[in-house]
Order: structure tokens, then C-alpha cells, then sequence
């Protein structure tokens, strides 16, 4: 099965970079569009846990990061997802031991997430020498968030219970 989860979750990748770079773009607000790859690793990382949400948001990020139009440092993205799955995936741990998961934890869990990653990669970008003023960081990580929980009940549902599908036995229920 575990060469079926990895299929799945890369075709999950696929998809949702191409509706990130070719779809969102015509209703981008101030050139921020959502972050859907990240959505697809938080569901992930909310049904499978750290360690497969991590590598995953590497896989995520380095495709979000050489694909066009790339204008940034290739690894940014791939950093930023990393430590996304990471926490996302710590707060399934957390969940898994109080035995609930509740809507409002996941949409909690997704703007968290989407906040860290898009810090982390403007940051980055910061460190790395990018042309970017703080007020307009801090425009782009609040519209990412507003995004990101705009369309978290239109991607979490279906990518959860596709994880869920895969391995029934190691899922959050």
C-alpha cells in the first residue's frame, strides 16, 4: 500500500500545482493567489502524520519552487513545507491522543500552517537578499492566510478522506 499512498499523494501534488499556477492566478488578489499545495500537505500531514506530511511538503515545495513562474531561490518553498507537514502533523498527534478532530481545529491547523509557511518563505527571501519591504510581507502572508481558510472546506474534505482511503487502520477517525 505504500507504494499506492505515494502515487496518490503525488498525483494530489500534481494536481494541485497545476490549479495553483495556472488556475488561481486570474483571481489572484494583489498577485497572491492560494496556496493549494500547502493545503494538500496540511490534509496529509492532519491523516498521516509528521513524517509522511514532511516529506511530502519537500516533494510539494521543490515542485512549487521549479515550476513556472518561479521568480525566487529554488528550496524556499520546499523549506517552508517541510516544517508546515511537520507541525501540521504534530497537532494530528495531539488530536489522536484527546481522540477528536474538530472542524474548527482543522481550519485553526490550516491558518496556523499557512501563516509558519509563508512566513518561513518570506523570510527566507529576506535572508536571501529579495526586494521586499516589510509592509508588503506582512500584505502577502495575511492575504495567504484569508486564502488558505477561504478554500480549506473545498480541499481538506476531499484530501483527507482520500489519505483516510489508502490505510484505514492508520487514520485519524
Amino acid at each position: 500500500m505504500t507504494a499506492l499512498r505515494a502515487l496518490v499523494a503525488a498525483a494530489a501534488v500534481g494536481v494541485a500545482l497545476i490549479l495553483q499556477v495556472s488556475f488561481f492566478p486570474h483571481l489572484s488578489w494583489d498577485g497572491i493567489v492560494p496556496n493549494v499545495c500547502l493545503l494538500v500537505v496540511v490534509g496529509a500531514a492532519l491523516v498521516r502524520g509528521p513524517e509522511f506530511a514532511a516529506v511530502l511538503g519537500f516533494i510539494a515545495g521543490l515542485a512549487l519552487d521549479l515550476a513556472p513562474p518561479a521568480d525566487h531561490l529554488a528550496g524556499r518553498w520546499a523549506l517552508a513545507l517541510v516544517v508546515v507537514g511537520y507541525v501540521a502533523g504534530r497537532v494530528r498527534r495531539d488530536a489522536r491522543s484527546s481522540g477528536t478532530l474538530t472542524a474548527g481545529t482543522v481550519v485553526a491547523t490550516v491558518a496556523a500552517s499557512s501563516f509558519v509557511g509563508t512566513s518561513v518563505f518570506a523570510l527566507s527571501g529576506l535572508v536571501l537578499g529579495d526586494p521586499i519591504a516589510i509592509p508588503e510581507l506582512l500584505e502577502v502572508v495575511l492575504v495567504g492566510v484569508l486564502w488558505d481558510v477561504v478554500l480549506t472546506p473545498l480541499v481538506l474534505p476531499p484530501v483527507m478522506a482520500m489519505f483516510r482511503q489508502l490505510e484505514p487502520d492508520r487514520s485519524l477517525t
